[in-house]
């Protein structure tokens, strides 16, 4: 098994999306990014912390590979947008990948070249490309949120429609 951190946005977000995905065995909600020292939702909403709010992504490696995940990480937010994503801003909601080796490092990186060569967005993306320092795992009324909440609001209107665009990007994959 394997782990990548990633941060597209909520959190509630990029956990539904990774949690659809065939070969992913964990996805945790949590902090990380930032200085502050065992942070709180509360802290990192102030946007003072430095911390985004990210996902925790354990996979297996022989059912799918890093650069397929960062594919759908790509294909499932906006890595063009500093600091939003829809209608949720501050830097908690930041793109960002945090590596926990060389090879991360490496296979990212080619990843956002490859994405930006293909001209899929007309913006720069900003991804932040950071070594993992700490993961620290968010309260636990933020795990699996959407599996738990699927009729709340904000489900109902941002959630769905990335796991609808999803189901279509592996229809075509």
């Amino acid at each position: 098994m394997k782990s990548i951190v990633l941060g597209g946005g909520c959190f509630w977000c990029t956990e539904a999306i990774f949690q659809k995905i065939p070969g992913v065995i964990q996805v945790t909600s949590g902090y990380s990014g930032g200085k502050t020292q065992d942070p709180t939702y509360d802290d990192i909403c102030s946007g003072d912390t430095g911390h985004a709010e990210v996902v925790k992504i354990d996979y297996n490696p022989e059912e799918i590979g890093l650069k397929k995940l960062l594919l759908l990480f790509f294909k499932t937010h906006d890595p063009t947008t500093y600091h939003r994503q829809g209608a949720d801003v501050g830097s908690q909601y930041r793109s960002i990948i945090l590596y926990e080796d060389e090879e991360q490092r490496a296979i990212t990186e080619n990843a956002i070249e490859d994405i930006a060569q293909a001209g899929i967005y007309d913006e720069d993306i900003v991804t932040e490309v950071l070594p993992l320092d700490k993961f620290w795992e968010a309260e636990a009324y933020h795990q699996d949120f959407y599996a738990k909440n699927p009729g709340y609001g904000y489900c109902s209107v941002v959630i769905n429609p990335k796991l609808k665009k999803l189901e279509e990007i592996l229809g075509k994959m």
